[in-house]
């Protein structure tokens, strides 16, 4: 494991147990404990705001604009995760597991 892989990895721990720490919070005081407590139309509201900011910054060819909306997009995928009682780790198990595989091949291999 690069040191890269292992700063990503402890990056998303750190940040899924804050996630799960806020969503319990007061939404007073908490951006995350309101999205939660708005509900899941909320968090699926911020996800699709952010694609198409990330969209917009990169047909505008902003590099830095395309990194920041990047990281909010996966910031509210976090939350949207947590609504499910999942964590980053079961997209990074799947993404391991997709690791090596043609994209066309393992599409096609998806059950419908």
């Amino acid at each position: 494991m690069t040191d890269l892989e292992k700063a990503s990895g402890d990056l998303l721990e750190r940040l899924t147990q804050v996630l799960e720490e806020r969503k319990k919070g007061d939404p007073e005081h908490s951006y995350v404990a309101k999205l939660h407590h708005k509900g899941q139309d909320a968090i699926l509201k911020k996800i699709g705001e952010e694609s198409c900011e990330l969209v917009m910054a990169s047909k505008d060819q902003d590099r830095a604009k395309v990194v920041a909306e990047t990281a909010d997009l996966w910031f509210h995928s976090l939350v949207l995760l947590g609504w499910h009682g999942l964590q980053a780790a079961d997209v990074l198990a799947e993404l391991d597991r997709r690791m090596g595989l043609s994209g066309l091949v393992e599409k096609a291999n998806r059950t419908k």
